[in-house]
C-alpha cells in the first residue's frame, strides 16, 4: 500500500506541476485577464468588467483601428490602460469641429462614442511603431491627446472578450 500511495502522490504532484506551468505559460505568451478601471470605455466597457486580452494578436500582425488594446501607460509603464486604437502609422489625424475626428482628411463615423468631447487635436501624422489611442467616453478619457502615442513595445495585447460579469459575457468586435 506505502508503494502506491507514494506513486499516488508522484503522480498528482507531476500533474498539479505540470498545471502550473502550463497556466503560467498560458498567461505570460496567451491570454491574460484585465480589470477595467474607471469609465474613459463606457459603455463600450464599463468599471470593474474583466475582459481576457490575447497576448498574441499582435505577434502575428499589427493593431488595426478600432481595436481595444490593453498598454502600458507611456508616462508610467507600471500602470496598464485600455483604449481603442485610432490611428495607425502613416495615418494623418486631426480632431475638429466640436470634437470630430478626421483621419487622412476623411470624417471618421464613431458609432461607439458613448460622450464626446469637444476638444480639438491639431493635425499630426503618426510615426512608424506609434499608435494613436482615445478611449469611447471622450469627455472622461486620458488618452493619447494627454499622453502622445502609444509605442508598440507597450502594447501587450488585443482585448477581446467580456468575461465577467458573467450576465455580461460578450465578444469584443469593432
Amino acid at each position: 500500500m506505502t508503494g502506491n500511495s507514494g506513486r499516488m502522490f508522484r503522480e498528482i504532484l507531476e500533474t498539479v506541476l505540470i498545471a502550473l506551468i502550463l497556466a503560467f505559460l498560458v498567461r505570460t505568451f496567451v491570454v491574460e485577464s484585465f480589470l477595467v478601471d474607471g469609465r474613459s470605455m463606457n459603455t463600450t466597457l464599463v468599471h470593474h468588467e474583466r475582459v481576457f486580452v490575447n497576448k498574441l494578436a499582435y505577434r502575428i500582425g499589427s493593431p488595426q483601428r478600432g481595436d481595444i488594446i490593453v498598454f502600458r501607460y507611456p508616462k508610467d509603464p507600471s500602470r496598464d490602460f485600455i483604449k481603442r486604437v485610432i490611428a495607425v502609422p502613416g495615418d494623418e489625424i486631426e480632431i475638429r469641429n466640436g470634437g470630430t475626428l478626421y483621419i487622412n482628411g476623411e470624417r471618421v463615423e464613431e458609432p461607439y462614442v458613448s460622450s464626446p468631447d469637444s476638444r480639438g487635436y491639431i493635425l499630426t501624422t503618426i510615426e512608424e511603431g506609434e499608435y494613436f489611442v482615445m478611449g469611447d467616453n471622450r469627455s472622461n478619457s486620458e488618452d493619447s491627446r494627454f499622453f502622445g502615442m502609444v509605442p508598440i513595445g507597450n502594447i501587450k495585447g488585443k482585448a477581446i472578450m467580456v468575461y465577467w460579469p458573467l450576465d455580461q459575457l460578450r465578444v469584443l468586435t469593432h
